[in-house]
């Protein structure tokens, strides 16, 4: 049987559990597309599911990997929909996580997670941008609903996420503001279109208080529970925020009293984006956006597979300002 190479975990642990061998490559079943992968963006899913935070939902041995780019290698009675050579893109359903994902040569996912792309963006930048994208296009316009003339604010601004979500939000014509943790990083986000900047010391709604009292008719939580009932007191009255990341770290909130955790006429939501909220997202337009530089994303660090686990360290340091890329 060919093999290939591929990233197998076979037990949770540090970044060196990541271990690069040659592996079957995988036979696609009816209704499956496989993929020769040409990149593959990390994400901080897979560091959780890396460390063990998934439980009995994770099976090792594992490839990880929730996203990927590359072409058709074979898609079994689907040639006319996904013909070979084509260039694609798929994310979630399960990838990783239920099956074998991303960190590999080669893919099997479901037909019905494919994007066929239209791009000349190089594989080091497409790499970084479907799960980026999507998550970033679905936060802001999907769970938040933003409008034009809606002010939000983004806590953990400087993600990939978060870059993404403040380019998007500020082509929509919303007023943009992110929080960061170093005042060094200020120029960072307003290179992405961010109009005002707080430096996160854990309680942004008394920074506000204290300066103008403007608050914010959306905010996007990806910082996750740590700051969320900050977040919820950054709220004008009827405002939204949606919890959509975890940079936190913190999965839970213990011994939360609703009545008190959410301000009166506050909003709360969450954007999961999962495999139908992926093939949702307008890949294409906003690949076309990149291209044309009226949308700017950030690709921080780009590694091959072979240093998968100096990839994975970079990622659980912060250190990576942008996205951190793969390529097998």
């Amino acid at each position: 049987m060919s093999t290939m190479r591929a990233v197998v975990t076979h037990m949770a642990g540090p970044p060196d559990v990541l271990k690069v061998i040659q592996y079957p490559i995988p036979q696609p079943s009816p209704g499956q597309v496989r993929i020769k992968v040409k990149a593959f963006g990390l994400n901080r899913s897979e560091m959780f599911t890396r460390q063990g935070h998934s439980g009995s939902a994770v099976q090792f041995p594992r490839i990880l990997g929730i996203e990927a780019v590359g072409t058709v290698d074979a898609a079994p009675g689907l040639e006319d929909r996904f013909p070979p050579g084509a260039t694609v893109a798929t994310a979630m359903g399960g990838m990783g996580r239920a099956f074998d994902g991303g960190y590999a040569e080669y893919t099997c996912v479901p037909a019905k997670q494919v994007q066929i792309l239209k791009t000349s963006l190089p594989w080091e930048v497409l790499g970084a941008l479907p799960e980026m994208l999507q998550t970033a296009w679905g936060s802001v316009i999907r769970s938040l609903s933003l409008n034009p003339a809606d002010r939000l604010l983004i806590r953990g601004g400087t993600s990939s996420v978060g870059l993404a979500a403040a380019a998007i939000a500020k082509k929509h014509g919303a007023f943009v503001a992110s929080t960061t943790r170093k005042k060094e990083r200020e120029a960072l986000l307003r290179d992405h279109g961010v109009d005002e900047v707080w430096i996160d010391n854990g309680a942004i709604a008394q920074q506000i208080a204290d300066a103008s009292g403007w608050y914010f008719d959306k905010v996007l939580e990806l910082v996750g529970t740590v700051t969320l009932a900050d977040s919820l007191r950054c709220l004008k009255k009827g405002g939204t925020v949606s919890m959509t990341g975890i940079l936190g770290n913190e999965w839970y909130l213990n011994k939360i009293n609703p009545m008190e955790l959410i301000p009166s006429e506050a909003k709360l939501t969450t954007y999961g984006g999962g495999d139908e909220d992926f093939m949702r997202t307008p890949l294409n337009e906003l690949l076309k956006m990149v291209e044309e530089e009226k949308l700017q994303v950030r690709v921080g660090r780009v590694f091959s597979m072979e240093e998968i686990a100096e990839a994975h360290q970079c990622m659980e340091e912060n250190e990576a300002e942008g996205k951190i890329v793969v390529l097998p």
